[in-house]
């Protein structure tokens, strides 16, 4: 389980054969599970410089390789005991979004990400979601994209400050909305009752 937040900005060495090495100050373990760019993945490797994880083909199916190369967000997994911070987050990335605008407000930017429909429902307004890795607030929800509301430091110290019109992002949607619309979409109207839908509401 990760929160969302960004540890550090690695750098790609090598990219291929399902393989990715980073160069980071993170010393990670053999088997860490860390957060690349929001996708969990396992280290296989330990390098002087950094380590290798490796990317199974229905990973490398559902988010936006190009973007494994430069700079890369990473965040380790949470530990126990950890302080709770960002929201929860567990590395699995629903779908790919398209960065269609970005506007400078002077103290924050107004970022539009076109998405599949398919995916809306599972983004409310003022939820929690994450992008690229980084976990953010949905200010607006239309048929087919959302607005986020991103502060000058996330510009600054993320690789949203690359960002432009047409840029990939992985997206994963929020863990208990997909987990309600499973429960929603798979259970006949009348197989639920109050006490369901209580006992439903009362595991979050």
């Amino acid at each position: 389980m990760f929160t969302g937040l960004i540890r550090e900005m690695a750098q790609v060495k090598s990219f291929g054969a399902n393989r990715l090495s980073l160069k980071a100050n993170h010393k990670a373990k053999l088997g860490d599970s860390i957060a690349i760019n929001g996708t969990c993945l396992s280290v296989i490797s330990i390098e002087s410089d950094g380590f290798t994880v490796e990317l199974s083909p229905e990973t490398l199916t559902h988010i936006a390789t190009e973007k494994l190369t430069g700079g890369v967000h990473i965040e380790p997994a949470m530990m126990m005991g950890d302080r709770f911070e960002g929201h929860i987050v567990q590395g699995h990335i629903d779908t790919i979004g398209t960065i269609s605008s970005i506007s400078n407000n002077g103290n924050s930017y107004e970022v539009v990400v076109d998405i599949n429909p398919e995916f809306v429902p599972l983004i409310p307004p003022k939820g929690s979601i994450t992008i690229d890795g980084i976990s953010l607030t949905v200010n607006e929800v239309n048929k087919n994209s959302f607005r986020l509301t991103i502060i000058p430091i996330t510009m600054r110290e993320t690789l949203f400050g690359t960002y432009k019109k047409g840029t990939r992002v992985n997206i994963e949607t929020d863990v208990f909305a997909r987990y309600m619309r499973h429960i929603l979409t798979t259970s006949s109207k009348n197989d639920m009752s109050w006490n369901d839908i209580d006992h439903i509401h009362s595991l979050y």
